[in-house]
């Protein structure tokens, strides 16, 4: 696992192809977690991207992504992209993993968006703090106990407005009582 100060490098270069293919993006996952949470060790980066800019401009979004020394697998890519699915990059010089989810999870997810500085002088798009936890909250159904923690650590933050948001999503997402569920877990195992 590694600290999230060592994608800065990968994620710049990433950044700046999303943009040249103007595809809209936000960062998601374990940097968000630190972000919103509380510190903690990642072992990759997760970013949701926008599917239909990324299918329009998927060849120049691949070359590119050639040149600035990623590696993938360039027929699960097109099927990844057709079919909505994860798909990954391998920075070949950091030998770091990059998950690309080319859809919302969270439906409107990317509209809301924030500007945060995740690394000094670096403000790039963040998954919205309510956002960030009812996609906690949709792994933690799949079974993830990480997400459960990190869930509890991002609403642990969380003003008024934004928990009512987040209470409106678990809601649309049917997982209110599933929520309701993992607040109530202690954070730490009690004797």
């Amino acid at each position: 696992m590694f600290p999230a100060e060592i994608f800065r490098d990968t994620l710049s270069r990433l950044i700046g192809i999303l943009a040249a293919c103007a595809v809209r993006y936000h960062l998601t996952g374990g940097i968000t977690s630190v972000a919103y949470g509380e510190p903690r060790m990642t072992q990759d980066i997760d970013i949701v991207v926008e599917n239909a800019a990324l299918s329009r401009t998927l060849d120049v979004f691949m070359a590119a992504a050639t040149r600035a020394g990623f590696m993938f697998d360039e027929a699960e890519v097109r099927r990844a992209v057709a079919d909505r699915e994860m798909f990954q990059l391998f920075d070949m010089a950091e030998a770091l993993k990059i998950d690309l989810y080319p859809r919302e999870m969270i439906p409107g997810e990317l509209g809301r968006s924030t500007r945060l500085e995740v690394f000094e002088g670096m403000l790039v798009p963040v998954v919205s703090r309510p956002d960030a936890a009812a996609s906690k909250l949709a792994w933690a159904s799949k079974g993830s106990h990480k997400s459960r923690r990190d869930l509890r650590q991002i609403v642990r933050h969380m003003p008024i407005v934004e928990r009512e948001e987040l209470d409106r999503l678990a809601a649309v997402l049917g997982l209110h009582a599933l929520l309701a569920e993992i607040l109530a877990e202690p954070d730490e195992i009690v004797w």
